[in-house]
């Protein structure tokens, strides 16, 4: 039986996760603003702008495009499914929001030093990531290798229960995983990474997606 997943979004265009959600064998469901519903097997918290820093007792000195009512959504949504050992896969800001969500904080801004290698103006950066031995990413993609990456935010304290599992060169968190929860969660866009959207100079991103739906079954 294939998976049925509930893709929270920030309104947009979805297409890209519903179609890596599909290829790996499951059934994506995208909405915004859902309410929690235990029904779906797994939870993915898809990309989009920045939360409202008042979250992680911060000014907002770097934040763009804040949509407070997502950030409560996806914070109610966290609390539901981990509350219920349901899987959840984080993508880009999800990543951002289960730190937050377990306490820990954000870098608002990576700065004129390290920007450049996490994002561009058109399309994704292109840079490498190192993984911790025994980790997901490692069993999937072994010790190094090269992960798209769209983003200005990354975390800084890390939230309760994780651990970091991969850093870019420059030692920004690429992924965490948490100690007893069935929770993955990763910086980078692997529905970017697999299918049509494949690409020759990163992994493939539906390796990712495979793993997660198989916590799912």
């Amino acid at each position: 039986m294939r998976p049925k997943i509930l893709l929270s979004t920030g309104g947009g265009n979805a297409s890209n996760y519903l179609n890596a959600v599909q290829a790996a064998g499951g059934i994506g469901e995208a909405r915004y603003l859902p309410v929690p519903n235990l029904s779906y097997e797994g939870l993915i918290l898809v990309g989009g702008d920045d939360m409202d820093p008042a979250l992680f007792g911060q000014k907002n000195t770097h934040s763009k495009g804040i949509d407070r009512a997502r950030d409560d959504a996806e914070l109610a949504l966290l609390d539901a499914f981990c509350g219920a050992s349901k899987p959840v896969l984080a993508i880009c800001r999800g990543h951002q929001v289960v730190n937050v969500w377990l306490g820990g904080g954000l870098i608002q801004d990576l700065g004129p030093e390290l920007a450049p290698f996490h994002q561009k103006e058109e399309g994704d950066q292109v840079h490498l990531v190192r993984t911790a031995e025994g980790s997901l990413l490692h069993r999937l993609y072994g010790e190094a290798f090269l992960v798209n990456s769209s983003h200005h935010q990354a975390l800084g304290r890390l939230g309760r229960g994780l651990t970091v599992t991969a850093r870019s060169e420059s030692g920004v968190i690429e992924a965490v995983e948490h100690d007893s929860l069935p929770l993955i969660s990763v910086q980078f866009h692997p529905e970017r990474m697999t299918g049509a959207l494949a690409r020759p100079d990163t992994v493939d991103g539906g390796a990712l997606f495979r793993a997660f739906l198989e916590l799912c079954q």
